[in-house]
């Protein structure tokens, strides 16, 4: 697993998925259609600008589209497009390994 090929792959998926935030707004996602508001009061540390910027930049990768309803108050939903339905795949493993490194973390 150490060639390059491998090495490119993981560092493509950490431009597109990485950081502190990403990720957690997916899982949040993969609950179905999530308003900005109910993103927001799930992740309460997450500042509004922080969200935004986040939500963008999965939008422009495709992963989750954002649809507008032309409606006072204005209304925006956001989901995981069929593209960023392969995500689940990933945060299994992810989660898999974080409840080992929990257990491990316990025994220590």
């Amino acid at each position: 697993m150490g060639n390059q090929l491998f090495k490119d792959s993981v560092e493509t998926t950490l431009k597109v998925i990485g950081g502190k935030w990403k990720m957690v707004i997916l899982c949040h996602l993969t609950d179905g259609v999530k308003r900005f508001g109910e993103l927001k009061r799930a992740m309460p540390d997450i500042t509004q600008k922080m969200l935004t910027q986040q939500l963008r930049e999965l939008e422009l990768d495709g992963i989750i589209h954002r649809e507008v309803f032309s409606q006072v108050p204005p209304k925006v939903e956001y989901s995981l497009t069929d593209y960023g339905e392969t995500i689940h795949r990933v945060l299994g493993v992810m989660a898999d390994w974080g409840q080992k490194h929990q257990e491990r973390s316990e025994l220590v």
